[in-house]
């Protein structure tokens, strides 16, 4: 039975995640802010609490996942924020929130699993295509910058995990009817997380963005 990390699963997509990944078979250490999530239950799910932007709570969630399992096979760091996404000029609180629960937070939590992750193993970001360059526009400045980068940081993690051949990719999910995508979005979290799941399982190349609304890798 493979083990998996997921954050952010009380809801949207990490929960759609957590969802399909125990379906398929993994054991799923789940963590939220308060280390519940309400109706969310499995045999093999666990849930540990996580405030991804408190150095302390870090380091307490990642002794606790350590003691949960022997080792992880996946890690998913989907947790995120998005106040400023409407928003064009950057407002001081709103952008340093958002850089920090969407890079700060995640860059460290992932250095603190580091030394618990399988050779053979992957770690995904779930990441935007609002953040690839080429796709810039005046809206969202915390969040496009804070999308890019975690996608710089995708591709620098790659390479130092090369030689423990474990695969580093950040995912665009697409529009999905989440807080942050709106009830308009055309994905629900389910088709989401089959669509990050789809690239867990068949995409080989790391350190490259992958969109999973369509299924295909795209060029930074």
């Amino acid at each position: 039975m493979k083990t998996a990390v997921v954050t952010g699963v009380s809801s949207g997509i990490g929960r759609a995640l957590a969802q399909k990944l125990l379906a398929e078979g993994y054991q799923v250490i789940g963590t939220t802010r308060t280390g519940q999530a309400e109706g969310l239950s499995h045999p093999n799910l666990q849930l540990v609490a996580l405030e991804a932007t408190s150095e302390a709570s870090v380091q307490q969630a990642a002794g606790q996942i350590a003691a949960l399992t022997t080792g992880i096979d996946l890690l998913v760091n989907n947790a995120g924020t998005a106040p400023d996404v409407f928003a064009v000029a950057p407002e001081r609180a709103a952008f340093t929130q958002t850089l920090t629960t969407n890079v700060t937070g995640p860059v460290f939590f992932t250095e603190a699993l580091l030394p618990y992750l399988n050779s053979g193993g992957q770690v995904i970001f779930v990441s935007s295509n609002m953040g690839l360059p080429r796709n810039a526009a005046p809206n969202g400045p915390g969040y496009r910058l804070s999308k890019a980068s975690i996608n710089m940081y995708a591709a620098m993690l790659a390479q130092r995990l090369a030689e423990r051949q474990i695969r580093v990719t950040p995912m665009h999910p697409g529009w999905v009817q989440t807080r942050l995508g709106g009830s308009k979005a055309p994905l629900t979290p389910e088709q989401a997380a089959e669509g990050l799941y789809q690239g867990i399982v068949t995409n080989t190349e790391s350190g490259q963005f992958w969109n999973a609304a369509v299924g295909v890798l795209e060029a930074f």
